[in-house]
């Protein structure tokens, strides 16, 4: 049986991060079934449109560099697609030959300097790491890489309140140790959050700017609720 899920408290300091466990990072999937996915989480530009066209910009869980794609586009000429999957990187670089991108051997630990990074594009990524610490982690290290004042734009899954979503929650909860985390039918296990929880990760270092509420098409092509906040470093 898989281990329950911890719940912990405020992100940990820098010194406690450690490789995130192999249920926040599914490696294996996302290089077998979940390298064919599709993912459809709106991106809006206006919310960085305080950036310069220089800034740094690290597109943390690209998958095949939809967003980083879209961010080269729109004009950033430092953008950066990282992803633990071999597999998803590999499609990323035969769609955005001109874009960068890179393989996490080691997440959530990036190799970049401290206060080095404008902004990180977060999207669709927490409903994958479904424990509290491994969350925590990532936040943390994506505190670490961002200068004060970066943005962290941030786009995930809110609790669904469907009678399908509320069954799954409730059959893996005790398994996980959380309600919200669940099995998908092809070998995922995700996570699906109440708001307060999305936007009470990040209150040690960020300041939230603006929040959204969205609808989206899950990689499974179901509709989902999702939100996005725009959150500044202090």
């Amino acid at each position: 049986m898989l281990r329950a899920v911890p719940s912990s408290g405020g992100p940990p300091e820098r010194e406690t991060i450690k490789t995130m466990s192999k249920l926040d990072n599914q490696r294996h999937f996302w290089d077998t079934a979940g390298a064919a996915k599709t993912f459809t989480h709106p991106i809006d530009f206006a919310w960085l449109s305080r950036l310069a066209s220089t800034a740094r910009i690290i597109d943390y869980g690209c998958g095949y560099g939809r967003i980083t794609g879209l961010a080269q586009q729109q004009g950033f000429a430092s953008v950066e697609g990282v992803d633990t999957s071999a597999r998803l990187i590999d499609r990323a670089r035969q769609s955005h030959p001109t874009v960068s991108f890179r393989v996490l051997l080691n997440p959530p630990t990036l190799p970049y300097s401290d206060a080095s990074v404008d902004a990180v594009l977060l999207f669709a990524v927490l409903t994958c790491i479904p424990t509290d610490t491994g969350q925590q982690q990532l936040v943390a290290e994506l505190t670490r890489v961002l200068r004060p004042g970066g943005l962290l734009y941030v786009s995930d899954l809110l609790l669904q309140t469907d009678q399908r979503n509320q069954a799954r929650y409730q059959q893996h909860a005790e398994t996980y140790g959380t309600y919200g985390v669940f099995e998908t039918d092809d070998g995922a296990i995700c996570r699906h959050h109440t708001a307060d929880w999305l936007q009470n990760l990040l209150l040690d270092g960020f300041n939230i700017d603006t929040t959204r509420q969205v609808t989206v098409e899950t990689m499974n092509a179901n509709s989902a609720n999702a939100l996005q906040i725009l959150a500044v470093k202090r």
